[in-house]
């Protein structure tokens, strides 16, 4: 049994699905593992149109909480 299957997961993000695909790529070139949880439920409102609820999560190891959030706290920081 690997160690990491018994660790939770947590959600450092949620936002739409390119922005988390960018996350979650921003945090695996950083070293951090990270799955994407998809949230949406689709609404038909009628036959011709429908809108999207909810989102697209990034999850991390709750051991890489902490590192994951500094990433993204910085990650618009060109400094």
């Amino acid at each position: 049994m690997d160690r990491d299957d018994k660790i939770p997961l947590v959600e450092v993000f949620s936002g739409t699905p390119w922005e988390a695909e960018l996350v979650r790529g921003l945090l695996e070139s950083s070293g951090v593992q990270a799955a994407l949880k998809n949230d949406n439920m689709v609404n038909f409102t009628s036959s011709t149109s429908f809108s999207f609820g909810g989102g697209m999560k990034v999850l991390v190891f709750a051991y890489d909480f902490e590192v994951a959030s500094e990433i993204l706290a910085t990650r618009g920081n060109t400094e």
